[in-house]
C-alpha cells in the first residue's frame, strides 16, 4: 500500500470519528473542518467535503440542504436506515433547528399515502420565529 492511499483513508476515519462522536448531531464542513484544524490535523476543506460526499452516497451520512444561502449539513447514519429529519429556519436571526418529530413523519406518511407524494425530509424547511425572536413580537 503506497503512503497516498493511506493519508487519504487516514483523513477519511478522521472525518467518521467526528460523527462516531457526535451523533445526532449535524455539522457542516466547515464545522468539520474547524475543529480537525484546531487538534492538529493537516487536512484540507476539499478534501472534508470529498469524503462527506462519498459517506453520503455510501449511505453512512445524511446530507441535508436547507436553502441557497445555508451550508449542506451533514448527520451521521451508520448504515442504519435514518430516522426523517425536518428544519425549521428562523426568519428574523437565521437560527437553524433540527427536528426528528414522528407527528411530522406521521404527515409524510399522510402525503404520501393519500397523495402519492414521497417529501425528501433533508430539505424540508418550516420557516418562521424561533422562541428568542417571538419574545416582543406581537401575535
Amino acid at each position: 500500500m503506497n503512503n497516498k492511499s493511506s493519508y487519504k483513508t487516514s483523513q477519511k476515519e478522521l472525518v467518521l470519528d467526528y460523527f462516531e462522536k457526535k451523533p445526532k448531531e449535524h455539522a457542516t464542513a466547515k464545522l468539520i473542518y474547524g475543529d480537525l484544524k484546531k487538534k492538529g490535523v493537516k487536512i484540507g476543506l476539499t478534501t472534508v467535503y470529498r469524503h462527506l460526499e462519498k459517506m453520503t452516497e455510501e449511505g453512512i451520512l445524511v446530507k441535508s440542504i436547507v436553502d441557497e444561502n445555508t451550508p449542506a449539513c451533514y448527520e451521521y447514519t451508520g448504515h442504519h436506515t435514518h430516522e426523517s429529519c425536518y428544519h425549521c429556519k428562523c426568519m428574523k436571526c437565521g437560527k437553524l433547528i433540527h427536528l426528528h418529530c414522528h407527528e411530522i413523519t406521521s404527515l409524510e406518511d399522510h402525503i404520501y399515502e393519500s397523495h402519492q407524494f414521497r417529501v425528501d425530509s433533508g430539505r424540508t424547511v418550516f420557516f418562521g420565529l424561533c422562541n428568542e425572536c417571538q419574545k416582543g413580537v406581537s401575535q
